[in-house]
């Protein structure tokens, strides 16, 4: 199986807590992701503005080289209290989060081919 496939997390901050957030989450999780074989594609905020007194969305994408990447860095992710510790710790700057996997369009039939 070839193609890569994302992981996109998407973040909802609090109210003037986007900088924050981002710089947390850059210079605290991302390590931990990289050692776990994810390559940082895209870090997006959204409105392009870092607001005080509104929300922003943050859009974070990440990349590994097949689904085997991705199993393996689930794998090793999961049991890892650590992660879990971490977005605790960012909870006060967050009202919601999502993270999504994704492969190209062109890719598709062939990560499907088993």
């Amino acid at each position: 199986m070839t193609g890569e496939v994302y992981v996109v997390d998407r973040v909802i901050t609090k109210p003037g807590c986007a900088r924050s957030f981002v710089n947390a989450y850059l210079s605290e999780y991302a390590p931990g992701a990289r050692r776990r074989g994810m390559t940082l594609r895209d870090v997006l905020v959204s409105p392009p503005i870092w607001f005080d007194d509104q929300v922003n969305t943050i859009t974070v994408t990440w990349s590994l080289p097949s689904p085997q990447a991705w199993w393996e860095m689930t794998w090793e992710g999961r049991p890892d209290p650590t992660i879990a510790q971490w977005w605790t710790g960012v909870e006060g700057l967050i009202d919601e989060r999502t993270r999504g996997v994704a492969a190209a369009a062109t890719d598709v039939d062939g990560l499907c081919d088993v």
